[in-house]
């Protein structure tokens, strides 16, 4: 692929511009070590790395042009240097531009919260591929063009992967994408440059301190996704959820609501909750899903407006609504030989794990133990550890703590600090294994009939981060080899 420097700078609003802008770039590039003859550069000041600091080595290597927020003392001939405000926000546009717009040419819808992005994105991709149209995905889970898998390792690619993937998926002609929009991914401006025909917010919560150090900053994170929103998209809140009208205040995009408790444009209520499937009322019409938990009652309703905002017709959604089916690693039930249910659920952060355990217990009520696993990943926000523990237990008739993605911590330092949580009497109800397959295996063996096995934190994930080593393990595939034990 070829463009003129002209194009590229056409797309963005730089301060200063050093050297001829009338040249042709053959690549561009924000790995320094990627750089060759032709390239344009953007030197972007990450979390970790500064990029600015390899300039140097890409004009040696023989870069044509630098996008940059600082010029560098020593400039040299023939290299453009293109001086902006924000190059992380540049290159959005810039790779927007590289690959033809491709945002423009998709019907793109993101959505953002801390619990719900990737079932309500799943969801809508799913429902869209039921409708016949070719569609793209961008989640936790995987990366689709249509049907086929992208892997993922970021719940919202870097720039210059979101324009190339929304680039192919218009090549295999994809109409509508759906994409998890991370509180990451808005801060660091990598949706910058894309045109979004809507937006989702589902809720907020605890989470990624460690990131963003306050829960203010975390909001305003989610925040400023609404408020680059075009006038021609739409902004769908949850307004059960205090930060929901936040999201709207600054949005040029056109404001919509959903609601399980007040007025607003699209509302839902539950009728019945069983372990396999809910029966919901969503704005009078009557309609049998395969998902259980007001949480994804939360998530069903935003999948519905957005549908009904895209365009399509309330029958048709209504009724692919019933055939949709839980997405993997979210509130995914596995019925024991014995008797017992077992739950694989994603929930690692204290609302998620609360929401899953209400769930739980709203449908089995008296009828059964509820025995937790969990954890909590290692080189994240340890606020949270202690918290979720006592949540766990407050919800639990037995509590196993384990190990999650201990990552470079020791993974007992993490048990320590989640104990810490627990008063004297939470304690005699509650089990320390570090090693998770064996706290699954108990807790399965504490479980009879009608009691529920809920394994909490990992989901989707089929792997274990130890020490910067990612170990084949999924609760998943553990908790049918014990089934299989079982028979």
């Amino acid at each position: 692929m070829k463009k003129n420097l002209t194009s590229l700078v056409s797309a963005i609003r730089p301060l200063e511009v050093v050297g001829s802008i009338d040249k042709e770039i053959t690549a561009l590039e924000c790995d320094s070590r990627k750089a060759n003859a032709g390239t344009l550069f953007v030197a972007i000041p990450g979390v970790n790395v500064d990029a600015h600091k390899f300039i140097p080595e890409v004009v040696k290597a023989g870069a044509s042009a630098i996008v940059c927020e600082r010029l560098p003392e020593e400039l040299t001939d023939g290299v453009t240097y293109i001086r902006v405000e924000s190059s992380a926000s540049a290159l959005g546009f810039i790779a927007s531009e590289w690959y033809d717009n491709p945002s423009y040419k998709l019907h793109l819808v993101g959505v953002t919260g801390t619990n719900g992005k990737t079932t309500t994105a799943t969801l809508l991709y799913e429902f869209t591929r039921m409708m016949g149209y070719k569609t793209g995905l961008f989640s936790t889970v995987c990366n689709y063009i249509d049907g086929t898998p992208v892997p993922t390792t970021q719940t919202t690619p870097d720039q210059l992967t979101l324009n190339k993937l929304m680039h192919e998926m218009v090549e295999s002609g994809c109409e509508y994408a759906f994409m998890e929009v991370s509180s990451h991914a808005a801060d660091q401006h990598r949706i910058d440059g894309l045109k979004f025909a809507g937006a989702i917010f589902s809720n907020l919560t605890r989470d990624h301190l460690d990131y963003h150090k306050t829960v203010d900053a975390y909001l305003k994170a989610k925040k400023r996704f609404f408020d680059i929103l075009p006038a021609d998209a739409f902004a769908l809140v949850n307004a059960d959820d205090k930060a929901g009208l936040v999201m709207l205040q600054n949005t040029a995009a056109s404001r919509h609501t959903y609601s399980l408790t007040r007025d607003a444009d699209f509302r839902c209520k539950i009728v019945e909750s069983r372990l396999n499937g809910t029966s919901l009322q969503i704005n009078g019409r009557d309609v049998e899903v395969m998902f259980t938990g007001r949480f994804n009652a939360y998530n069903l309703l935003a999948v519905y407006g957005a549908a009904r905002l895209l365009g399509f017709d309330e029958e048709d959604v209504l009724t692919k609504m019933s055939m949709l089916v839980p997405v993997a690693g979210r509130f995914q039930t596995f019925a024991s030989p014995k008797g017992y249910t077992a739950i694989v659920d994603y929930a690692h952060t204290p609302d998620a794990l609360v929401n899953v355990l209400n769930s739980i217990r709203n449908v089995i009520g008296n009828g059964g133990q509820v025995i937790t696993v969990v954890g909590a990943g290692g080189n994240r926000d340890k606020g949270k550890r202690p918290i979720m523990a006592k949540e766990a237990c407050r919800l639990s008739d037995r509590l196993i703590l384990t190990s999650d993605n201990p990552r470079f911590e020791d993974p007992n330092e993490i048990l320590s600090d989640m104990i810490a949580g627990l008063d004297k009497d939470d304690r005699t109800k509650t089990v320390r294994i570090t090693d998770r397959r064996e706290a699954i295996r108990t807790a399965t063996q504490f479980a009879g009939p009608g009691d529920v096995v809920l394994i909490a934190g990992k989901g989707h994930e089929n792997y274990q981060e130890i020490c910067g080593v990612k170990h084949h393990f999924d609760d998943k595939e553990v908790v049918l080899d014990i089934f299989k034990e079982e028979e």
